[in-house]
């Protein structure tokens, strides 16, 4: 895989500098397995996000509901 384009889409995935430099350096040096698992751990962090931010969308539609039903009775 063309070294400049793997970092760049870890990168686009939202992996650290830090991350990318530890996950390159593994796969140039053979480290695969270990390279895959810090893949797999910025994975789950990232799924974190995701489920973070779909409780806040979730908390926001009770709001926006809320709201409807309030001025519904105001009107």
């Amino acid at each position: 895989m063309n070294q400049m384009r793997f970092k760049q889409n870890l990168s686009d995935a939202g992996c650290s500098i830090t991350t990318i430099d530890e996950i390159t350096g593994m796969c140039e040096s053979g480290n695969i397995e270990g390279a895959l698992h810090l893949l797999r751990k910025d994975r789950c962090r990232l799924m974190d996000e995701l489920h973070e931010s779909g409780r806040k969308v979730d908390l926001l539609d009770v709001l926006i509901h809320k709201m409807k039903k309030v001025l519904q009775a105001n009107q």
